[in-house]
């Protein structure tokens, strides 16, 4: 029974939701910090603190703050379809924020940036995201000092249009153009018809050598520190300092795709967010 009960623990803890324990000690790593999202109601105001309106990439949703919290041991950022007037529009303009004369979706991003920051350790999140069209869910790091992307960006989850993508961005010698280093990995080729309906752990190892990006240990993207130098003549390389974590559910915009014939309310459900340093 004990080696039964041990084969199908982590099939059970993907169905049910149940979060695997905090392991004191992994691969030399200690946890230094976690959330584990168990209370009721707001996020944490020590970790978290919220995007707003529209920020970046053309995308759909306004973030609010309204969409985001904590429910069941869960952390929830909920896309919502609507239809409110922009309060920042102004006719005529050319500023994508400013010329959307009413507000389509609403959702959250959240972000430790001013509060906690690391460089290097192990980051890992166990989460469900949903994946249906129109959907960007995203776990994502960026440097304290810089201008994107001379600050650099690691996307240790990124999903949209059926795909998962592990990225690593630095700045390039034009301003906000990156040089991207991306791996993607259809979902279909987990062969598992119920991947979307599971929780699954997203996972980065980061040291003076390599950054290295998993889900469920499947190895997606790893580049050597060496290769990620910004390629601006500064000479410095943006993951040689901190970096604050982003989690947000985008919808649309350059990438996410059409949403307008998916349902709404939509949930991308974290449980927990940990970092270990050794």
């Amino acid at each position: 029974m004990k080696i039964v009960t041990a084969l199908f623990l982590p099939v059970m803890l993907l169905l049910t939701g149940n979060r695997p324990p905090v392991k004191p000690h992994q691969d030399g790593y200690k946890l230094v910090w976690s959330d584990e999202f168990n209370t009721d109601g707001p996020v944490d105001p020590k970790n978290w603190s919220f995007e707003t309106g529209f920020v970046r990439n053309h995308e759909a949703q306004w973030y609010s703050d309204k969409n985001v919290y904590c429910e069941h041991g869960n952390l929830i950022i909920e896309a919502r379809r609507v239809h409110e007037p922009n309060p920042d529009f102004v006719a005529g303009s050319n500023d994508w924020k400013k010329s959307r004369e009413f507000i389509d979706y609403t959702s959250g991003c959240i972000k430790t940036a001013g509060k906690k920051s690391w460089k290097y350790g192990r980051f890992e999140m166990r989460a469900r995201i949903n994946t249906h069209a129109g959907l960007w869910p995203a776990f994502w790091t960026l440097g304290e000092k810089g201008r994107w992307p001379s600050n650099g960006e690691i996307d240790i989850m990124e999903f949209y249009r059926e795909t998962l993508l592990a990225n690593i961005a630095i700045g390039t010698d034009q301003p906000s153009k990156a040089l991207w280093h991306s791996n993607k990995r259809p979902i279909t080729s987990f062969n598992d018809p119920e991947w979307a309906n599971k929780f699954h752990i997203w996972r980065m190892d980061w040291d003076e050598q390599q950054i290295s990006l998993y889900v469920d240990d499947i190895l997606l993207n790893q580049q050597p520190m060496a290769a990620l130098y910004n390629k601006d003549g500064s000479g410095i390389n943006p993951f040689q300092q901190p970096h604050y974590i982003l989690l947000n559910l985008a919808i649309g915009g350059d990438n996410g795709g059409d949403p307008s014939q998916t349902e709404f309310p939509n949930r991308y459900e974290v449980d927990y967010v940990r970092v270990f340093q050794k």
